[in-house]
């Protein structure tokens, strides 16, 4: 991370900028879109501005509010499943998805959003206290508050909690190990896989994000999923489907799970109906044919399409209903009790005790 200085309460001089047009501007080399800004304006995501040749956190040590809730909502089905994770997150986005379903939170444009106030330390010690095994930076996406993020999971780190990232992966190349250099797992949002998608739905450009998930999974030791929102009619085809898992299986390897969810009508998007549980059945038999041994359904009724089965034996060895764990048959490896085989990710002998479960935290 490069150097910063504390600039105000909740605001922090970031790094990941340089001036350019003869010091008449700063450009934001955080993510993709390279905002150049004049003193004073804030870039895309909202909550990055502009000031004295160099760009500020204005949303620092503020959050939108504490929950823990059980890993799998994040969704991470490999990564100590069962167990409890404080999640947050601040205000502002840097995509502009027209389907967002935390479009409250991610676009906001109001720092009073911003009620609840805790510094990296408090953060930590009130996971720790709640039982959590986890941080997670969610809800809106961290890269923008990347600086906070940091800063939390060394905290996390500190008192041996883990951290996780729920981002779309639209980040540059230089900023990106300094942003997953203390994340331990993160679930990236892969929203389609078109250009045109992108760039009609989100504002934003594919390659960045499928060039951050390589670089994930080849350059990194940070356990990653993937998670793709199926829209009916955007990009759900069978077409887009099949190129997308085959660039997966590829690309990211058939162990690398991913989670295929359902849409519900929200934000700029009301018009569309919620993908239908069939859809989600036939690309999950779509991602398994492309050789994707952990692919799971999500936002839907289907136990068996998220449960967890042993790629030996073929047995269910993490047997779920939504987010509550009704059996697991593993050892702290990760091994099948059927026939120990290993299974890729993060576990224990006993899965934790947050299945099924959210309570909302209030952190002093």
């Amino acid at each position: 991370m490069q150097t910063r200085q504390q600039i105000a309460p909740g605001v922090v001089r970031g790094g990941f900028s340089h001036v350019i047009e003869n010091g008449h501007r700063v450009q934001c080399d955080l993510c993709p879109r390279y905002c150049k800004l004049q003193e004073g304006q804030r870039g895309f995501c909202f909550i990055r501005q502009a000031r004295e040749g160099g760009i500020d956190l204005t949303s620092y040590g503020r959050a939108s509010g504490f929950c823990l809730d059980p890993i799998e909502k994040k969704p991470l089905n490999h990564f100590y499943p069962g167990s409890g994770v404080l999640s947050f997150g601040t205000a502002g986005c840097n995509l502009g998805c027209r389907f967002c379903q935390n479009w409250d939170i991610s676009k906001a444009r109001e720092m009073e959003r911003l009620t609840d106030v805790a510094l990296p330390e408090s953060i930590a010690q009130a996971a720790l206290a709640a039982g959590a095994r986890s941080i997670a930076f969610t809800y809106n996406d961290p890269v923008i508050f990347a600086e906070y993020a940091s800063d939390c999971a060394q905290a996390a780190h500190a008192l041996g909690l883990a951290t996780v990232a729920v981002t779309a992966g639209y980040i540059t190349a230089q900023a990106r190990p300094s942003f997953f250099e203390h994340i331990d797992a993160a679930n990236v949002d892969l929203k389609g896989f078109s250009e045109e998608f992108y760039e009609k739905l989100c504002f934003a450009e594919l390659a960045p994000v499928l060039d951050t998930l390589r670089w994930l999974k080849r350059e990194t030791n940070v356990w990653l999923e993937v998670t793709t929102l199926l829209i009916p009619g955007k990009n759900d085809s069978d077409e887009e489907l099949s190129r997308m898992c085959d660039w997966f299986a590829r690309e990211l390897g058939p162990d690398t799970p991913l989670h295929l969810t359902a849409f519900h009508p929200d934000f700029k998007l009301v018009d569309l109906p919620r993908t239908p549980a069939a859809t989600l059945v036939r690309a999950r038999a779509l991602a398994q044919k492309a050789g994707l041994r952990y692919v799971y359904t999500g936002n839907v009724h289907d136990p068996a399409g998220q449960s967890t089965s042993c790629s030996g034996c073929g047995k269910a060895v993490i047997e779920r209903d939504g987010y509550v764990i009704l059996g697991y048959h593993l050892d702290g490896n990760g091994g099948c009790a059927y026939c120990g085989r290993t299974l890729p990710g993060h576990f224990d002998t006993q899965p934790g005790r947050q299945a099924g479960q959210r309570a909302r935290l209030r952190i002093l």
